[in-house]
């Protein structure tokens, strides 16, 4: 008599376990996503770290053996500050993006780099034949002799490629697309993205070989697949920009191994190029003399970078005013817009209000608050502020700006820009070894005040 086969039903947006006939998934809110999976008989029993076939036992932390594996270069300046100063031996790293925006490229530059400094590097690509790949490859100039490549979803073909090649890096193109052949559901299932990439961590915890797996995003922006997968890697990777312009933004949102940091890249016909000043970059073509306009140093891991936050306040056209944001969150401005009018008297709740950060950065620090509520009056009394003073602090709702992090590693990284001025909270007005003004300011009316803007007439 045949098994009687495991089955389990689960949400394919976010992983959640539903009963048998349940149309709304509790975890994610969302209709019509629950579907039945098949799981596997016999799951592997191997623990991340022991060799195959050996029992782990629990020893004390001090005994625990251990051997320092100094980390080994990218070949990307940039790469390396995302990941946190390099490689590192065993780990497992997951890159995200929009169809299109250079996750393949960014992988390939990194095979070719690896394979001519380190060793041997196996792209495995589920989605393309070796044929095209080497196309990729001949157009960005990485052809480099230990960068192997095959094309193969079978999950136990590419742990056997692995254990006869051993290579310092491995690359799967894309995570969506391999599959366990021991396990009915279709590849880029929620079953099928859970078990392969839990091989995969057991592979590089048992073989230190580093694994790179690029990952499809939904149209919200989120990796596809079950949440879980986001929580079994080392590190998380977004790699964003706009289609139409040549910058590319590479963004830890987890890293075991390191800071929160962003990497920067300029894209074209034969590949990436790293940027290292990234608020050269985003300072570039900036407008001078123009009103809601403000420069304002963000912390992004522990690189400071100078941004330009753009704000347009104008008079509605409609019965409800409308509120955009590119950048900054949405709650944020609105949050702003009612400090403004009820502590400082701009009002500003019948007009319209866009925000917009340049460069494709995301910010979500409070030490924006001050510069783009700025930014918001400059434009709604089209008063402009002066171009080489800088805005930093954060804005409670009683209107007293408060102080932030890293003042001092911002104003210096502000200094070597050209910047000469600078409006922070009062407690952050400190003597610095530069020629540097700070003018210190209580609440956001004081703010207001310091840089030239009063009410409209």
């Amino acid at each position: 008599m045949a098994k009687k086969k495991n089955t389990v039903w689960i949400c394919q947006s976010c992983g959640t376990r539903a009963y048998k006939w349940a149309g709304y998934c509790t975890g994610c809110g969302e209709w019509n996503t629950i579907s039945e999976e098949v799981l596997p008989d016999d799951r592997p029993a191997r623990g991340i770290g022991a060799a195959a076939g050996s029992s782990s036992r629990p020893v004390a932390v001090e005994k625990v053996s251990f051997a320092e594996t100094p980390r080994f270069s990218s070949g990307s300046p940039e790469l390396d500050r995302v990941l946190g100063g390099g490689i590192v031996p065993g780990s497992f790293i997951l890159v995200g993006g929009d169809p299109g925006i250079g996750k393949s490229t960014l992988l390939t530059h990194l095979a070719s780099r690896v394979a001519e400094s380190k060793g041997p590097v196996l792209y495995v690509s589920a989605e393309e034949s070796p044929q095209q790949v080497r196309i990729r490859a001949e157009r960005l100039n990485a052809m480099a002799e230990g960068f192997l490549v095959v094309s193969e979803a079978d999950m136990q073909l590419i742990e056997k490629y692995n254990e006869d090649f051993k290579p310092a890096v491995l690359i799967i193109d894309s995570i969506q697309t391999v599959y366990k052949p021991d396990i009915p559901s279709a590849p880029g299932s929620v079953v099928q993205v859970r078990e392969c990439a839990a091989q995969l961590l057991r592979m590089a915890k048992n073989t230190g070989t580093a694994i790179f797996i690029a990952g499809h995003v939904t149209k919200e922006g989120a990796i596809a697949g079950p949440r879980v997968l986001e929580h079994m890697v080392d590190t998380v990777l977004y790699f964003e920009g706009e289609r139409h312009t040549q910058y590319r933004i590479l963004q830890a949102v987890k890293n075991r191994f390191g800071a929160l940091e962003l990497g920067v890249y300029e894209i074209g016909d034969n590949g990436l190029k790293d940027i290292p000043n990234a608020s050269e970059l985003f300072l570039s073509e900036r407008p001078v003399g123009a009103s809601g306009t403000v420069i304002v140093p963000v912390i992004e891991g522990t690189r400071p970078i100078l941004v330009e936050v753009q704000a347009l306040v104008s008079a509605t056209g409609y019965q409800n005013a409308r509120r955009t944001t590119d950048g900054i969150d949405l709650n944020k401005l609105q949050l702003l817009l009612a400090v403004l009018e009820k502590r400082a008297g701009l009002p500003m709740g019948s007009s319209d209000a866009f925000v917009k950060v340049t460069g494709g950065v995301k910010i979500d620090e409070p030490a924006v608050d001050l510069g783009l509520a700025v930014a918001l009056a400059s434009s709604y009394c089209d008063c402009p502020v002066d171009p080489h003073t800088i805005i930093i602090g954060e804005v409670g709702l009683t209107g007293e700006v408060r102080g932030v992090s890293q003042i001092e590693q911002r104003i210096r990284e502000s200094h070597k820009m050209g910047f000469h001025r600078a409006v922070v909270p009062l407690n952050a007005c400190r003597k610095l070894d530069m020629d540097f003004e700070l003018t210190g300011v209580r609440s956001l009316v004081e703010a207001l005040r310091a840089v030239g803007i009063g009410k409209r007439s």
